[in-house]
């Protein structure tokens, strides 16, 4: 195998063990819980405050469309609400409810305890070790330079 050949398959297995993983964690969610995309907007609102739905779909690479769909869900849920915005009260900002982060917290809580059993059962302190240090790895690939917690 050339040089190029093997980058594209330490590549691909990059690709593949991250995608696998991310199923792996939505898997544990209890019926109603929310899920994806809605977790993701939730954790936003939470580490970021009430924003705009444009700054909201900008920051989570969402078509208008999409956003709205999964705003309606949130909202009917009562995890978000829509105040309006005191800068300009012709606009209405995003903003994470109670019941929204205590929904966000509850998932994250869930995903959590799976992968702490996971890594007891499976994983040595050398490779718990490795895994630490490569997720700091992948954060720094994705543009991510703070700590977050509910993500």
């Amino acid at each position: 195998m050339s040089g190029a050949d093997s980058h594209e398959a330490d590549e691909a297995k990059i690709v593949r063990a991250v995608l696998r993983l991310a199923r792996r964690l939505r898997r544990p969610a209890l019926d109603g819980e929310v899920t994806g995309g809605g977790l993701a907007l939730l954790a936003s609102l939470h580490r970021q405050g009430p924003m705009s739905a444009v700054a909201l779909a900008r920051g989570e690479g969402l078509q208008p469309q999409s956003l709205s769909r999964l705003l309606v869900r949130l909202e009917d849920r009562r995890f978000i609400e829509r105040p309006t915005d005191p800068a300009d009260r012709r606009r209405h900002l995003i903003a994470l409810t109670d019941a929204g982060a205590f929904a966000l917290h509850r998932a994250m809580t869930r995903r959590r305890a799976w992968l702490a059993d996971a890594m007891f059962h499976h994983l040595d302190d050398a490779d718990r070790r490795t895994l630490l240090a490569a997720s700091d790895v992948m954060l720094r690939l994705a543009g991510d330079t703070k700590e977050d917690d509910h993500e």
